[in-house]
């Protein structure tokens, strides 16, 4: 796979597969895959104003802001207070279609309005999150869902194979 290559303005979610797939088999550092990950779902994903990862040490009890694009984001979430955090406590995907309505909604960028939270699984553990942020409302539906949680499940199934330097 050509990774300078970006992907076409048609590309698919199949596309965008084949690059996380090709973005993880290529690079075993986390770091750098997650980096790269995220920039691809920002090249692909359109009206969004934020994509990226939180990470959580075994047994922390917050997430610690990793690879992203976008706007400086909050740094540390505890796990069950906002989105992200409750995604984590859940351990299952939320999709929050006016994140003004969301009990507790934590506002890293004032102009977000709609929010997609994919947990990553590994070894029985939430190791990770995967956050999207939209600035309209009801962005997030099916596709998107269902495209974001492969990307975790894939993530997930290889998490123990990256190194974190």
């Amino acid at each position: 796979m050509e990774f300078e290559q970006s992907l076409s303005l048609n590309a698919t979610s199949a596309d965008v597969m084949a690059f996380v797939q090709g973005t993880i088999e290529g690079e075993r550092n986390r770091v750098a895959t997650l980096a790269n990950i995220s920039a691809i779902l920002n090249q692909y994903l359109s009206r969004i104003n934020w994509v990226g990862f939180y990470l959580r040490a075994f047994g922390a009890t917050q997430l610690i802001l990793g690879p992203f694009q976008g706007l400086v984001a909050c740094t540390r979430l505890s796990i069950g207070e906002g989105v992200v955090g409750q995604a984590a406590v859940r351990g299952e995907t939320l999709v929050v279609a006016n994140v003004l309505e969301f009990p507790g909604h934590i506002a890293c960028d004032s102009q977000s309005r709609s929010e997609i939270v994919v947990p990553i699984h590994s070894g029985g553990q939430i190791v990770a999150v995967l956050d999207v942020d939209a600035p309209e409302l009801d962005r997030f539906h099916a596709s998107e869902k269902n495209l974001l949680e492969a990307v975790g499940r894939l993530l997930g199934e290889n998490w123990g194979l990256m190194t974190d330097f």
